[in-house]
């Protein structure tokens, strides 16, 4: 059985019965029925708590005369998301500046909690980045089929109708192939960067293990822009209206 964090433990120990039963309820049976609620989940409720209470201070402290630190943060993550998204996505990009920015935010804070004492990142736990690299795979494609109708099919049997069937299968299997490759590149590098970390820690209590520190900052800034930027070229290619 893994390690459990401070957080873990209190979760489930205060939680834990009704996280069995909501489990139980849709026929899945957890792991360990002690002990339901993993580290990365308790990672994922701690960083959607942190951006909920980020967010409503946002919103209660906007002022246009005397902006603050939080204002100005959130004005700058927002123009970030809106330049991108206006560069690849085009003209329809408003549309998901407010999905990209919850992503992006979401993916950052996850990678960053690791370099808390005590915490991990939630990213370092498959589970966490197949969920988000599912869940931007169906919203692009239900982002393409609100666009362009039935004719988002097209996108699929290329430009030759005489080789649509041999398109069409390579097109499934690449699509499906993006929800690995989102999963992956995010776990791989959020784990090693996790693991290096610890590693140096419990040999070199100071020193060598800042650089990793630093090091892994520098991961979970690059990762979280990389998913962010990928779905932001998925969502272009589904919207588009020449496929």
């Amino acid at each position: 059985m893994p390690t459990q964090l401070l957080l873990t433990k209190f979760l489930n120990a205060h939680f834990g019965g009704a996280a069995n039963a909501l489990l139980h309820a849709v026929h899945v049976t957890p792991v360990n029925a002690d002990a339901p609620i993993t580290n990365g989940v308790a990672m994922e409720l701690l960083v959607f708590v942190f951006l909920i209470a980020y967010f409503v201070v946002v919103r209660f402290s906007l002022s246009v005369e005397t902006p603050n630190g939080v204002q100005h943060i959130a004005e700058m993550t927002h123009e970030f998301v809106s330049e991108q998204g206006e560069q690849i996505i085009g003209h329809e990009y408003p549309r998901f500046t407010g999905y990209l920015t919850v992503l992006g935010v979401f993916i950052l804070v996850c990678n960053l909690v690791g370099l808390v004492p005590g915490l991990e990142s939630p990213t370092a736990n498959i589970v966490v980045p197949l969920g988000l690299a599912l869940t931007t795979f169906v919203y692009y494609h239900y982002s393409g089929i609100r666009s362009n109708g039935f004719g988002y099919i097209k996108q699929f049997l290329g430009p030759l109708w005489w080789l649509s069937w041999l398109l069409f299968p390579i097109e499934i299997i690449s699509h499906v192939a993006r929800v690995l490759s989102l999963t992956v590149r995010l776990y791989a590098n959020m784990f090693a960067g996790d693991l290096l970390t610890l590693v140096f820690f419990s040999l070199v209590p100071v020193g060598i293990p800042l650089v990793f520190l630093g090091l892994h900052l520098g991961v979970a800034i690059v990762q979280a822009y990389v998913f962010l930027l990928l779905a932001a070229i998925y969502l272009s290619m589904a919207v588009a209206h020449d496929h």
